[in-house]
């Protein structure tokens, strides 16, 4: 028998992600954001601050169905409330809560990559689809690909910075896609500090984007355009050189990346990186040129966010304030399933956090939701939990470097027909060679 609270407050859960966004943090942010209901309903607060979270699991089903499988576990799970009294409780409960919750939720989880004493995260933007309603269409419009093509639904742009390793979210900003990756980036200056490693691709490549980043005590590792100028002020023996953005002094390294794979193509690409880490003794240029590909972990977090849980759905809500409740909902969920990951590792010796399968955490988190099990927390302390034993017994191989050019790319079948290559059994080499400044 599953043991939960009593009353009309047994339905609210996440199952065992309860464990990691527990009632008393749901209430705090109810309460913080005054969206406690006036009298006990049927549908309290915290109870739909639970529906939107289980629905981050359940991307596939409406919201009644998402109840369903919250109460299915249930000794009593009582009468199930129509759509409309399911989208009334979610228009009363509003946006702040779930703002407040990922404010709680959001930040490098323990074990976050870590470089010479420095925290590594990374920036980066993409998209998400949102209902073609009207009001949708006229808060964020309709993205044009050229003068014939226009999307069929609308877009919003989210920018976030993630911790490198855990891919946990720190702080993440979003709206309209007329405003670019570069206008939404300086609001996320607020979670930069002294001791942070920044990464950013050359979609940030902005000077004054570089200097208010700066500015914030962290350090910066930016790739930037190659034919780009830098006025050298000295030049160092790696081939590494000093310059200025306007009153930030900067590290310019330029580099070939050779990749060279057994029975395949040979190809070389040049790297231009700009860091704040101007020691060139104390943080080699062969080394940062190596680090900077751990940007790719924010593109993989983006990939779990957009097809593992929605499986490249478009949102539900139909207004901007629902799509707002929404992404933050989305967010606290993701981040509840990283932080279970991490906790996992952290308790195995050999376990390393990009071998942790996220699809297999959240659908070992989707079984506990309909059992409604691992709620409340044991007598006896479980540090790891159903999730963290499914991910730590099925660990995923050895993650290969990447070598591909960056393109589209649509996976017609997982399954290979007999006698296709194994790609896995490639040897790849390769090498950085830092050119002179």
């Amino acid at each position: 028998m599953p043991v939960v609270p009593e009353g009309v407050f047994a339905r609210g859960h996440l199952g065992e992600l309860t464990q990691v966004v527990p009632f008393e943090m749901v209430d705090a942010a109810v309460g913080s954001a005054r969206a406690v209901q006036s009298r006990v309903r049927e549908l309290p607060s915290r109870v739909v601050v639970y529906l939107l979270l289980a629905a981050g699991l359940f991307a596939e089903v409406g919201y009644r169905q998402v109840w369903a499988r919250m109460v299915a576990g249930l000794p009593d799970a009582g009468t199930s409330p129509s759509s409309s009294a399911l989208a009334q409780a979610r228009r009363r409960v509003g946006i702040a809560p779930l703002r407040e919750l990922f404010g709680l939720l959001a930040g490098p989880a323990a074990g976050a990559a870590r470089w010479r004493g420095l925290s590594v995260c990374a920036i980066d933007g993409t998209s998400l689809f949102v209902p073609d309603s009207a009001a949708n269409r006229a808060a964020y419009g309709l993205h044009s690909g050229g003068a014939h093509a226009v999307a069929g639904y609308p877009m919003l742009r989210l920018v976030a910075v993630v911790a490198c390793g855990t891919r946990t979210v720190i702080d993440v900003v979003f709206g309209s896609m007329a405003a670019s990756e570069i206008t939404y980036a300086p609001a996320l200056s607020r979670c930069l500090r002294t001791g942070t490693l920044l990464l950013a691709d050359r979609g940030f490549d902005a000077n004054t984007l570089i200097e208010r980043f700066a500015a914030t005590g962290a350090d910066l590792l930016f790739r930037c355009r190659n034919n780009r100028g830098f006025p050298p002020i000295e030049r160092f023996p790696d081939g590494s050189w000093l310059t200025r953005i306007g009153g930030t002094v900067v590290r310019i390294i330029a580099a070939d990346i050779v990749v060279t794979c057994h029975g395949g193509p040979r190809r070389v690409q040049r790297y231009r990186l700009i860091t704040t880490l101007t020691d060139q003794k104390r943080y080699p240029a062969q080394e940062l040129v190596a680090l900077y590909h751990s940007r790719w972990e924010i593109e993989t977090a983006y990939l779990e966010l957009k097809s593992t849980i929605l499986g490249g759905r478009v949102l539900r809500a139909r207004t901007p304030a629902g799509v707002t409740q929404e992404v933050y909902a989305l967010l606290v969920t993701y981040q509840a399933l990283r932080i279970a990951i991490a906790d996992a590792v952290l308790t195995a010796p050999d376990a390393r956090p990009d071998r942790a399968g996220f699809t297999i955490a959240l659908h070992t988190a989707r079984d506990q939701v309909i059992r409604a099990a691992g709620i409340l927390a044991a007598t006896t302390i479980d540090l790891v939990g159903a999730i963290g034993r499914a991910v730590l017994a099925h660990p995923l191989p050895a993650r290969r470097d990447r070598t591909s050019p960056r393109i589209v790319k649509r996976a017609i079948s997982k399954h290979r027909a007999k006698g296709d290559i194994d790609r896995n059994s490639y040897k790849t080499q390769i090498s950085i060679h830092i050119l002179p400044g």
